[in-house]
């Protein structure tokens, strides 16, 4: 019988699989069905409530229609629950779908109103200043969200590190200003292996994970960890909005996850070496990586997450254009959005993900932003070195 609490790295390779000894099998199956059998009228009909409302499948019951439920993703879900320390986990079809239904789950207990610190994901800013669902934002400094709350506010929502420049937010101090609000922390950037929101006061913790849980550039999925009340209020959402993940993405998702802790702490030992460097270039101005002493001044590496991370951003000397010949001049490294996956890639945030976001908090048009892959990083380096002497 499997141990109930493993250590992480342990957990990333056995979470959500224990029931495969009872089925026979080595590896998780992938059930597409997208509808299912019922016993009988009653039966459906209880198993489709409960599925609906929020519920898990009832005893002898039915898994009635993908869209309410699937064991596939179930099983990567509860992985990913464990991984982060929460109770439970609902995986969305896209990190914004994730996002959306968590805004429209606030909102429908009528708290409309969030509190936001910047920087956030482009996306998310997004999302968040068009009022596109219904809500009202306040932008907030970290130390400045309990005078930004209202009996409205449902969410307040941050992201450490933050995207693209990788600022450190204090979780504990945030969730100690919170109350009784619930905060909402994006933790795409430093995963479970570096990071547990939940365990410094977070309410819901969110991934992209298109990013480093699937890790190979193949899936797009979001994820929310949370609690159990929250989980039955956002299964209904993504059932009503179609929000689902596909089961073969939750089996990828959660066979990435297998491998995940390996990646990111060699990504994370990559990015490390490779920011001190970068950090010395005469055609860098500044580098953004929390492993550098001046971008954590609250010394919230070892604290709060263990490693930096794989993720580092630098303003080229020259400007915007000297930025963007740099992203062009690189061979090796692939000039491309996304992050997280086994090679490396680089993007110019402001014209690209943050484009929508506005003027006065759109990142700098010297910044690029470099995440880390698998590669040698002297491999790495190489080919940043010469992009940057092009330009």
């Amino acid at each position: 019988m499997q141990p109930t609490a493993l250590r992480p790295d342990s957990a990333a390779v056995h979470a959500g699989r224990g029931d495969l000894r009872a089925l026979g099998v080595h590896v998780p199956p992938v059930d597409l069905s997208t509808t299912n059998p019922l016993p009988d009228v009653e039966t459906g009909g209880d198993s489709y409530e409960a599925l609906a409302t929020g519920g898990l499948p009832i005893d002898g019951g039915s898994h009635v229609y993908q869209r309410l439920w699937n064991p596939t993703t179930a099983r990567f879900e509860q992985a990913l629950a464990e991984l982060e320390g929460c109770a439970e986990a609902v995986a969305f079809s896209s990190g914004m779908a994730a996002i959306t239904a968590c805004l429209l789950a606030a909102r429908a207990d009528g708290k409309g109103h969030v509190v936001a610190v910047r920087p956030l994901y482009g996306g998310t800013d997004h999302l968040l200043a068009t009022g596109l669902l219904g809500t009202e934002v306040t932008w907030a400094e970290p130390d400045r969200v309990a005078e930004a709350l209202r009996p409205d506010t449902g969410l307040v929502v941050v992201e450490t590190p933050a995207n693209p420049t990788l600022e450190l937010v204090d979780l504990a101090a945030v969730a100690e200003q919170c109350g009784e609000v619930p905060l909402l922390v994006d933790n795409t950037f430093a995963t479970p292996v570096l990071q547990q929101p939940a365990r410094h006061g977070a309410t819901l913790v969110v991934h992209s994970a298109t990013k480093y849980l699937g890790g190979h550039g193949d899936v797009l999925a979001g994820v929310v960890a949370t609690t159990s009340d929250w989980a039955q209020r956002l299964r209904p959402v993504r059932a009503l909005t179609g929000g689902i993940l596909h089961p073969l993405a939750g089996y990828l998702l959660h066979r990435g996850l297998q491998t995940l802790p390996l990646r990111v702490r060699h990504q994370s030992a990559s990015a490390y070496k490779l920011a001190a460097r970068l950090a010395e270039h005469s055609a860098v101005e500044r580098v953004f990586y929390p492993g550098l002493a001046e971008c954590d001044p609250s010394g919230l590496i070892g604290r709060q997450m263990s490693e930096p991370g794989a993720v580092i951003s630098l303003a080229v000397r020259g400007g915007y254009q000297a930025a963007a010949d740099t992203a062009a001049a690189c061979r090796l490294i692939t000039h491309a959005v996304s992050l997280g996956g086994v090679d490396t890639l680089i993007q110019h945030p402001a014209a690209l993900t943050h484009r929508p976001v506005a003027a006065d908090a759109k990142p700098g048009a010297s910044i690029l932003r470099v995440s880390v892959g698998l590669e040698d990083v002297e491999d790495v380096y190489e080919d940043l070195d010469r992009a940057l002497r092009q330009t």
